[in-house]
Order: C-alpha cells, then structure tokens, then sequence
C-alpha cells in the first residue's frame, strides 16, 4: 500500500489521467451493455461526464490528502523543536 501511495504522491497528473481514462471506458462499457435507445454521440458525452464527475471527487481527495499531509508535516516540526 505505502507503495502505491509514493507512487501516487509522484505521478500526480497521470494517475489523475488514468481514472478520468477509466470511467470513461466504464461508463461507454455500461451503457453499451445496458442497449440504451440513446445515439453514440450521446453515450459519449454521458460517459464524458461521468468521468469529469469522477475526476473532480478524485482531485477534491487530492487535495484533501495533500493539506491533511502539509498540516502533519507542521506539526511534526513545531513538535521536533
């Protein structure tokens, strides 16, 4: 887990990338499987945004994440000195 997490925290962008890539490839699966009567043209904007949905929840975590961390760091140096 630790990592994939030090992998993550370096490849920022394209682990980004690669979910916004993946819920789109999702999202066309699913409504491909699901013989909606919508035209492609449609199905592809819908799965478009359902990965910008995603792809927002993913950089709010991000950046969540990344201010939990910077906070920890703070305190760990007022604490150290």
């Amino acid at each position: 887990m630790e990592a994939i997490q030090s992998w993550v925290s370096e490849h920022k962008l394209t682990s980004i990338g690669a979910i916004w890539a993946s819920a789109i490839g999702a999202s066309l699966a699913n409504n491909t499987r699901a013989r909606s009567p919508l035209k492609p043209s449609l199905r592809l904007i819908h799965a478009r945004m359902h990965a910008q949905a995603l792809t927002l929840a993913v950089l709010s975590g991000a950046a969540a994440y990344h201010y939990y961390e910077k906070s920890s760091s703070k305190q760990e140096k007022i604490a150290n000195a």
